[in-house]
């Protein structure tokens, strides 16, 4: 694994798919006509500020919790990694993402948000290959347990 996919995985191509996207929902926007999701600026405003808050405290619990010198290094399965692999990448998808499409308030905006994930799902493939080369014993097993951008809820109860 090299100095920068150590550093960044995913994270620069991922976030110009999402640009790029975002660009497409902006010109789109005015040709489809696709009604607002609510009329209240209120209403806007304070979910997209609860989704930065959100997206802000699930990136500072994961930087804490793996920080820059130990990506790629060592296996950190504890903190909000304990729950999901991509805690960082989660906070852009399903916090702040989402936030902003209300803010925006079209629903071309939501479909941005929801067409996000799968391109998050197959955009971070090649990091979760490094991952499984750098820690064969470890990663198998730790992948079965977490999800990778929501914590995995367990199909049966004991």
């Amino acid at each position: 694994m090299n100095t920068y996919d150590r550093l960044f995985g995913s994270g620069p191509r991922g976030i110009g798919f999402s640009l790029a996207l975002f660009a497409l929902a902006w010109r789109l926007e005015s040709s489809l006509g696709w009604p607002t999701i609510v009329d209240s600026d209120v209403v806007r405003w304070t979910v997209f500020t609860a989704s930065i808050m959100a997206a802000a405290a699930l990136a500072a619990w994961a930087f804490k919790s793996l920080p820059t010198a130990s990506r790629g290094v060592i296996l950190v399965t504890s903190g909000p990694y304990k729950y999901m692999r991509h805690p960082l990448y989660a906070a852009l998808l399903s916090s702040f993402n989402w936030g902003l499409s209300v803010l925006l308030n079209n629903w071309i905006y939501l479909a941005w948000a929801v067409a996000l994930h799968g391109v998050w799902h197959w955009n971070i493939q090649s990091e979760e290959k490094q991952m499984n080369q750098a820690f064969p014993a470890e990663y198998p097993d730790y992948c079965r347990t977490t999800g990778r951008f929501f914590p995995r809820i367990p199909l049966s109860v004991p």
